[in-house]
């Protein structure tokens, strides 16, 4: 987290934090058909509830969020996430994964005709962050739209450079097979967007276990499912200050792990540059 970022996270924090539970939880408020899906991990619980909180604050909120945690977790939660539980931000527990593709991969299998949007569970999310993927959604409804994006890179011989060569797009609109949905801008994936592979835990633990926006890219491709970015991106989330003591952006990054399981998904699917 750059020193920058702590000052705006605080306040943020105080803001959200002060919000009454009353309006959070209000369903008077215009609602959006898509439904959030995210999970988190024990190192997390104590700050999780910012990020919902940022979600259930939106001018117009989602169907449902549904947070998925490992059923270990039940006796852990904190007050300050489970008093937020209502009727649109449920925790549901399961007990096969503890891998990052579990923020998806349920919500597949239980919504199967509702669109869903991924988010990370360290962020904040601004306000106008869920309507500018629904937004884009309405125009492009078979399309996965992405507020953040890379272009999957080759070099003139066909060979994948690293990852940190891999272009961030800042051009909104853009539409291209190489295009990579970055999983922390949010996600949205209409019904039907993804190979029947997609939830799968064998061959993602195989081929993708650190890299579940490669896995979910990987499965749009197959479907055939474009994939752009955001007509009008928001703004980039807030980091919630104290959440990025265990990532796994730091090792997929520095250790060049990301283009490994690109590498890997390419060679099982027989895709080539």
């Amino acid at each position: 987290m750059k020193l920058k970022e702590y000052i705006p996270s605080f306040i943020n924090i105080i803001k959200l934090r002060s919000l009454p539970l009353e309006k959070l939880k209000s369903t008077n408020a215009p609602t959006l058909p898509v439904i959030v899906t995210l999970t988190s991990i024990p190192s997390r619980l104590h700050i999780i509830d910012i990020t919902i909180r940022s979600i259930l604050s939106q001018p117009q909120k989602p169907q449902k969020i549904v947070l998925w945690l490992h059923e270990e977790l039940q006796n852990q939660l904190p007050k300050k996430l489970t008093d937020l539980v209502g009727e649109i931000f449920e925790i549901r527990f399961q007990k096969e994964l503890t891998c990052s593709h579990r923020k998806l991969i349920y919500s597949l299998k239980e919504f199967l005709d509702t669109a869903l949007i991924t988010c990370d569970d360290d962020l904040i999310y601004r306000p106008e962050w869920l309507a500018s993927l629904y937004n884009d959604h309405q125009t492009y409804p078979n399309s996965v739209i992405a507020n953040e994006c890379r272009m999957i890179t080759y070099d003139e011989s066909g060979e994948l450079l690293p990852y940190k060569q891999w272009t961030y797009l800042k051009t909104p609109g853009v539409v291209d097979k190489k295009l990579l949905p970055i999983g922390y801008g949010g996600v949205l994936y209409p019904k039907n967007a993804l190979h029947e592979d997609a939830t799968n835990p064998d061959l993602f633990l195989k081929l993708a276990p650190k890299a579940d926006d490669l896995w979910f890219k990987m499965m749009s491709l197959l479907k055939g499912t474009e994939v752009r970015r955001s007509s009008h991106p928001c703004q980039k989330p807030i980091p919630i200050a104290g959440s990025q003591a265990i990532s796994l952006k730091k090792t997929n990054i520095r250790e060049d792990k990301n283009r490994l399981q690109w590498l890997a998904l390419c060679e099982y699917y027989d895709i080539k540059p």
